[in-house]
């Protein structure tokens, strides 16, 4: 709100009693995740665009369950089975969020079954939030399709349509730079210790998993060195990954990993001590400015702390 000072939206899967009123007054459109949340907090947001997120149980998404909010037991959204006349007439717009870094073919199988679960209570709506997940700035993305989508959902329902592409906007944007603290040998596993953290500075590695990429290097095995990259923390499992190279890594090389503004960056954090990595922008004359400078009051401010009494 303070921002970006224009439409405000929030969607949580549960809301707690001492937030509803302030997000009341900084958001435009409130979306609720059951006819329970919605219902107790209908009264405390008649000034807001009230919604509820819809579970389409459609899952178009290939490999790890654990984005698809259309999984079994996913606590993501109402099922059509469990919606009812009561809820429809208690919100203006209906919600859904099922992809992941997707094409506009799995909107558009995603929007059939919308049509088919709650095709009786679109055409009483204002609006309709389509979600993120959609993936249209990268390259072969069909653009065409999602026009089509937006265009055919309008014209059905007379509705206006959200789309949230959060992680598009920043695709493939930024660097995160490191340095190589000390190299090791396991058996036949060559290691690097880097002074970046999996654990720390690209959680997204551990939770996803996720590999991101990484200048000059390749696949394992695809160059003449292959190495386990690692972070300097006291987890065993803080490794970025294995990556080839042309030659040995030695004590104080830089890498330059790519794809690091988007959830890598929110997701930083300074377990074990570590620093946060310092944010710099590249202007177009390739300038370059420092925009923070992280220390360690930032580590201390963000497990609070109390003074001691005299």
């Amino acid at each position: 709100k303070e921002e970006m000072g224009l439409e405000n939206h929030v969607y949580s899967p549960a809301y707690r009693s001492q937030d509803i009123e302030e997000l009341a007054e900084i958001c435009d459109h409130i979306v609720f995740n059951s006819k329970a949340q919605l219902k107790r907090y209908a009264d405390k947001v008649k000034n807001v665009s009230i919604g509820v997120r819809i579970n389409p149980e459609c899952s178009t998404q290939e490999g790890h369950a654990i984005y698809d909010p259309c999984a079994p037991g996913s606590r993501m959204g109402i099922r059509a089975c469990d919606f009812d006349d009561e809820i429809a007439g208690m919100v203006d717009g209906l919600h859904f969020h099922t992809l992941c870094e997707q094409n506009s073919d799995d909107l558009e199988t995603t929007l059939k079954s919308v049509e088919e679960k709650f095709s009786k209570w679109l055409p009483q709506m204002k609006w309709l939030n389509m979600g993120g997940g959609h993936h249209i700035t990268r390259p072969g993305y069909d653009i065409a399709r999602l026009e089509k989508c937006i265009e055919a959902a309008k014209e059905e329902w007379k509705v206006d349509i959200y789309l949230e592409p959060g992680e598009a906007w920043a695709l493939n944007a930024g660097f995160f730079l490191t340095t190589v603290l000390d190299v090791l040998q396991n058996g036949d596993t060559r290691l690097a210790i880097l002074d970046g953290s999996a654990a720390c500075h690209m959680p997204d590695v551990l939770e996803m998993p996720y590999r991101p990429p990484l200048l000059g290097a390749g696949e394992p095995g695809e160059n003449a060195v292959t190495v386990r990259l690692g972070g300097p923390t006291c987890l065993s499992g803080d490794v970025i990954g294995d990556y080839s190279f042309q030659k040995p890594l030695a004590y104080g090389d830089l890498l330059m990993f790519g794809d690091m503004a988007i959830y890598t960056t929110c997701k930083n954090n300074t377990f074990n001590g570590m620093p946060l990595p310092d944010i710099w922008l590249r202007h177009g004359d390739e300038t370059m400015e420092r925009l923070t400078d992280f220390g360690y009051e930032d580590f201390k401010g963000r497990l609070g702390h109390r003074r001691k009494s005299e």
